[in-house]
């Protein structure tokens, strides 16, 4: 039918044409004449033919109609051998021995994870950073037992082969260009997907891995009873919940070679490359390969790099491969191979991450008599964080868990004897350990700012950005490597996973032209195990005044119970400031201030300036971050902090 109508849409023109000029011909011939034409009677005989003037006009005819059927013919001929041609191409691409992908094609819906992938799906559900659609996926179709099976040179020379094999595996140009892997990055492609469903976004990050949330590295993974857990980065949680230590399984990208193309966008990461410049004017960047990369719009997300020792630096080549700055899964996969390997491990500081890694260790020195060491220069554990006395009482804690903790230690010189290391502190002690960990800090990597033209903040460190968390017109910056203006605080760099988490959430919706400034109170926690926890905001510094308020703790004051009890193991999800809003205290028992010697099982320490409250603790107070987040925001000057205790509720059975 559809041969028919084809041949029709021809031959119609032609037709028309002939009958046009039939009638001029007719025309012609009357005006000729002067009169009408005469009949010729049907018995008349002559051996002249009848209009024989007339005889050109039809041959003109005769030849027009042979020539419309002629051309019909070709036409028909040809649609049929270009039909058999395709057919045939087609079944050469479809075809699972000619070494070309099948015939791809992308769902218009958004894509469940498969069942195979059903607990991946379950970490989506619980993750800190909120549900995204998914982006769709190519779904291979899969060549049936009926069709043609093409040989191999046929498929190879194909012109669809050839349009694949030309194109590049890193795309030349990226609409949303995310430099860094981490957990900010992560969070800003799911706010650009969220706003903007056909957004293509490009992640390039210097790890081989895909985005992963940090904190278990040094909480979770190191108390889990699965032996394969090294490789498969699966924990659980202190719920009882495993998860996976990605954010999103691999089935969620798209790949960079297809971004360009895929028709309802996706993000894809660019991994083990590094961006080496940046060209603020031309809007692109250069890789380590040299390879080049245009952008709409970039976030820099680059976070950091762990700080290392002069006394380090200056060891020599043997120290330094005895030595860890702990920071990525590599790290994590290393230390626990060395774990199990060497007989001593020393840890060098006494923070957050030197504190979470001494009592991780320490509790598997109890089955494998692995000596594990913390040194650091303070009086006690956490020493810059918290007041001395929750300092001392966290360092005995630290004891018992197997850790041989030394104060006051002051590192002079670090050397190489006898396949070990000799740390020799400036009060005279010496250390001998197979391995060092250095955990005293982490700088911003802050290496683009030259190339861009970008200002680093002298004080705090970290890319100066505005309350849009932008850097410059079409540049943002978030998470570790952003120094921002806090509006209740001054300017401020934080350096934990909800600050990534908010900050990467709003940079993406400004990248999509919501002009929102930031203005959240990121919170931050620490796990001595799964028995001993808290969590912070604000400004949490040891030399200001404290004021501490404590209580008994029960069976359900420990970080594994509050997440039995909110069934999340990432507490950092950040809390909307309605839920503070309408607090009331429940239980009318006046706190008391801790006595010293006292067992400091649950409390709430305030941090003040000038009489305000800038930080405050929860020492195993969980689930109540939206009142501490609402007393810093509000800014006022109390008169008696022991009614303010009471919002927290920390004396209820």
């Amino acid at each position: 039918m559809l041969k028919c109508k084809a041949v029709w849409q021809k031959l119609a023109p032609l037709a028309r044409d002939s009958s046009t000029l039939c009638r001029q011909n007719m025309k012609r011939t009357v005006l000729k004449c002067g009169c009408r034409p005469t009949l010729v009677p049907r018995a008349q005989m002559s051996s002249k033919i009848p209009g024989g003037e007339n005889m050109a006009y039809y041959i003109l005819v005769g030849g027009t109609f042979l020539g419309a059927g002629y051309y019909a013919y070709k036409t028909l001929s040809g649609d049929k051998r270009r039909y058999e041609e395709r057919i045939t191409e087609m079944s050469s691409r479809s075809s699972p021995l000619s070494g070309e992908q099948p015939m791809t094609f992308l769902q218009p819906e958004l894509k469940e994870a498969e069942p195979s992938e059903a607990p991946a799906a379950e970490d989506s559900a619980a993750d800190p950073l909120g549900p995204e659609p998914v982006a769709a996926e190519p779904v291979v179709a899969e060549p049936s037992a009926t069709e043609p099976v093409a040989a191999e040179p046929l498929a190879a020379e194909s012109p669809a082969a050839e349009a694949v094999a030309a194109l590049p595996e890193i795309p030349a140009h990226a609409p949303y260009l995310l430099i860094g892997g981490g957990t900010a990055s992560f969070a800003a492609a799911r706010s650009i997907r969220a706003r903007d469903p056909g957004a293509r976004v490009l992640i390039v990050t210097e790890e081989p891995d895909l985005p992963y949330m940090r904190p278990p590295l040094s909480k979770e993974l190191w108390f889990s009873d699965d032996p394969t857990a090294t490789e498969t980065l699966r924990f659980k949680q202190w719920n009882g919940k495993e998860r996976s230590i990605y954010f999103q399984p691999p089935s969620f990208y798209v790949s960079p070679q297809d971004l360009p193309k895929v028709e309802n966008g996706g993000v894809a990461v660019l991994t083990s490359k590094k961006v080496v410049h940046m060209d603020v004017r031309g809007n692109k960047v250069r890789l380590d390969d040299n390879t080049e990369i245009s952008y709409d719009k970039c976030l820099i997300a680059t976070g950091g790099i762990p700080r290392n020792m002069q006394v380090i630096e200056r060891a020599g080549e043997e120290v330094r491969k005895k030595v860890t700055l702990f920071r990525r899964i590599s790290d994590f996969k290393s230390l626990e191979k060395i774990a199990r390997e060497v007989k001593s491990i020393t840890i060098i500081g006494g923070g957050f991450l030197g504190s979470e890694l001494a009592c991780a260790l320490g509790r598997k020195s109890n089955e494998s008599g692995l000596e594990v060491v913390q040194m650091f220069p303070e009086k006690g554990n956490m020493g810059k964080v918290l007041p001395e006395y929750l300092s001392n009482w966290t360092t005995e804690k630290v004891k018992r868990e197997g850790v041989n903790v030394i104060t006051d230690a002051l590192v002079k010189n670090v050397s190489f004897k006898d396949d070990r290391v000799e740390i020799k502190l400036k009060d005279g002690r010496m250390v001998t350990t197979d391995h060092i960990v250095a955990a005293v800090g982490l700088e911003p990597s802050v290496e683009l700012a030259k190339s861009a033209g970008l200002e680093v903040d002298a004080d705090f460190g970290g890319f100066r950005v505005n309350a849009e968390l932008q850097a410059r017109s079409n540049i943002w910056v978030a998470g570790d490597a952003a120094c921002f203006y806090d509006i209740r605080l001054g300017r401020r760099r934080v350096e934990h996973h909800d600050h990534a988490v908010v900050s990467g959430r709003l940079a993406g919706e400004n990248m999509t032209g919501a002009n929102k400034p930031y203005w959240h109170q990121s919170m931050f926690w620490s796990d001595l195990g799964p028995d001993v926890g808290y969590e912070a905001i604000g400004i949490v510094d040891s030399s200001l005044p404290t004021v501490g308020v404590f209580a008994k703790a029960t069976a359900k004051d420990t970080p594994r119970a509050a997440t039995e009890i909110s069934g999340t193991g990432i507490r950092s999800e950040s809390e909307t400031e309605a839920v503070a809003s309408g607090v009331m205290p429940i239980n009318p028992t006046v706190p008391l201030a801790p006595q010293q010697g006292d067992d400091y099982g649950k409390g709430v320490i305030f941090y003040l300036r000038d009489k305000v409250v800038v930080g405050i603790i929860l020492w195993n107070v969980f689930n109540r971050m939206p009142i501490a987040r609402k007393i810093i925001k509000d800014g006022e000057e109390h008169a008696d902090l022991n009614e303010v205790a009471k919002l927290f509720n920390i004396h209820e059975d």
